[in-house]
């Protein structure tokens, strides 16, 4: 184990290990570092603590002294020298017709070194540009290339949570990003949907990327042949979190799709092996072909057949026959379940005779009304002028 000290040189930048030596460093404190390129002014992040030999890359280098008064004010000069120089560059890159994009300057802390980060399509040919910034402000002059994410880490913003992008608040590197990762997580694959500000694949895919690897391994995937509970079926849809697929049986005429936990799921193979099983079972060799015959799923509430008699008015073998004309058939439980007494009783109906009429007669003090063809319509007499 060895004491170090964690030391980081600018907001969006990595945090690096020194050796404390004698001095006691805490959190919050400006310090001076020694590192290879000469001495640079930085924050620490850490206090003196214990780290794995394994972990530090030797020679480890030390803290030259906690930043003074003088220190801080050089610091803060050069962050003013910074701004110009990047109003002077971006006015530069405009006149030279440069196909580059200035991001940030950082002046050493010596001041014997300006570096200029940019973004470019391609190849940019700036030795002009070089040139005359190396005339403007006679230091060395270092233009370096960097990519979209690195410029995304340097300006900073919110991400579409709403919270401060992850590349410049807690993210030292950047971990590789495949659309795998978002088919995988069942995200629309939309790209302006699953991409940053910065043009790329949003770095938090990564961070579930393990939890959806364990749950992968225990679901079917999307058309395989299972057996399920309710009989043999394919896949149709898998929601991982919650633990369940919806499957679409094969066998019987329910069309409903079923959903099913994974540990009520069986797996029998992909789309070939339903399409054996569906020429299986056309044939009538379901197991010859290494098939189970399981039973027809049950409705959940009986359906009576339909009767084509009973629109038709014609007595059914499901139902008695009708009684003769004029009598009404009962039939009462007797007292033991097995016996029925049927019990025929003659209900007269009223007669009419052709004499009288066809038409049952009217009851006594009703109004006798004329049929129809035998009323005449009443007219009216014309006025006449006395």
């Amino acid at each position: 184990m060895t004491n170090i000290v964690s030391i980081k040189f600018n907001e969006f930048g990595k945090v690096y290990f020194f050796d404390p030596l004698n001095l006691e460093v805490s959190k919050g404190d400006m310090v001076v570092v020694e590192t290879s390129k000469g001495l640079e002014y930085g924050e620490c992040v850490r206090g003196i603590h214990e780290v794995d030999d394994e972990s530090i890359i030797k020679p480890l280098r030390p803290v030259v002294r906690i930043a003074t008064v003088s220190d801080q004010n050089t610091a803060a000069m050069r962050k003013e020298k910074e701004k110009e120089a990047l109003e002077y560059c971006r006015g530069k890159v405009s006149d030279f017709g440069l196909e580059m994009k200035l991001v940030n300057v950082e002046f050493s802390f010596e001041g014997n070194k300006i570096l200029f980060f940019f973004t470019s399509d391609g190849r940019v040919d700036f030795r002009e540009l070089v040139k005359d910034l190396a005339a403007k402000f006679r230091v060395r002059i270092e233009l370096r290339q960097i990519g979209v994410r690195d410029e995304a880490k340097m300006l900073g913003g919110l991400g579409v949570c709403g919270k401060q992008f992850c590349c410049s608040q807690f993210l030292n590197e950047f971990h590789p990003v495949s659309i795998k990762m978002a088919k995988m997580q069942g995200l629309s694959l939309n790209p302006t949907k699953i991409s940053g500000a910065c043009g790329r694949l949003m770095c938090c895919l990564k961070y579930e990327e393990v939890a959806y690897k364990d749950l992968v391994k225990k679901a079917p995937k999307a058309g395989s042949f299972v057996e399920t509970p309710f009989g043999k079926g394919s896949v149709i849809n898998v929601n991982l979190l919650r633990g369940n697929a919806k499957v679409r049986l094969e066998d019987g005429f329910d069309t409903t799709l079923k959903t099913c936990t994974f540990d009520e799921l069986d797996i029998l193979g992909g789309k070939g092996r339903r399409a054996e099983y569906i020429t299986a079972r056309d044939e009538g060799r379901l197991e010859e072909a290494g098939f189970t015959v399981s039973p027809p799923p049950q409705p959940k509430r009986p359906v009576e057949p339909y009767d084509m008699n009973t629109l038709n008015n014609k007595p059914s073998a499901s139902r008695p026959s009708a009684a003769p004309n004029g009598f009404e058939r009962k039939e009462q439980r007797g007292e033991s379940k097995g016996q029925r007494k049927t019990k025929i009783e003659h209900k007269r109906k009223p007669e009419f005779s052709e004499e009288t009429s066809t038409h049952p007669q009217p009851l006594d003090g009703a109004k006798h009304k004329k049929p129809h063809y035998k009323r005449r319509r009443k007219r009216k007499k014309p006025d006449t002028d006395s």
